[in-house]
């Protein structure tokens, strides 16, 4: 059985993240990192390594093809951003859970990037108008919950 290899490691330049993949790793992370990214890619890993991978998530009447980046509400298409289709996936990845708003600025974008957290009180408010504004729950004091 083959072994998925993971680095971990704190160098992060282009070089040293080629030569670590063409040495036979299946994915370079660099630290710091957040626990809820090495854990997703850990079990990205462990799909990949046993020959499956989801390409569709579904919530009842919610669903997505993360390869073709598509969304359908009750079988009829939604057209969704870049940024909505990420916080889609990230409730559909972990349903019933709350997602601070850090967390959700940790999925949309990258750590470099400048973040606006009202950046994710708009994406909520236009994911709401889309696929209903009952469900997505505001925690108050904690984050957002996907309901089903």
């Amino acid at each position: 059985m083959a072994v998925p290899i993971l680095i971990l490691t704190a160098r992060g330049s282009w070089e040293e993240k080629v030569e670590g993949l063409n040495a036979g790793a299946d994915d370079f992370l660099v630290k710091p990192v957040r626990a809820e990214e090495l854990i997703a890619r850990l079990h990205a890993l462990a799909r990949r390594a046993a020959g499956h991978h989801v390409a569709r998530l579904a919530d009842g009447a919610l669903a997505l093809d993360t390869g073709t980046r598509e969304a359908w509400l009750d079988g009829a298409p939604i057209e969704l951003t870049r940024n909505e289709f990420r916080l889609l996936r990230a409730f559909l990845l972990e349903p019933g859970r709350t997602l601070s708003r850090d967390a959700i600025l940790d999925r949309l974008y990258a750590l470099e990037a400048e973040r606006d957290p009202n950046t994710v009180e708009v994406l909520i408010g236009r994911l709401r108008r889309k696929i209903g504004r009952d469900r997505i729950a505001t925690v108050r004091g904690f984050g957002y919950r996907l309901l089903p």
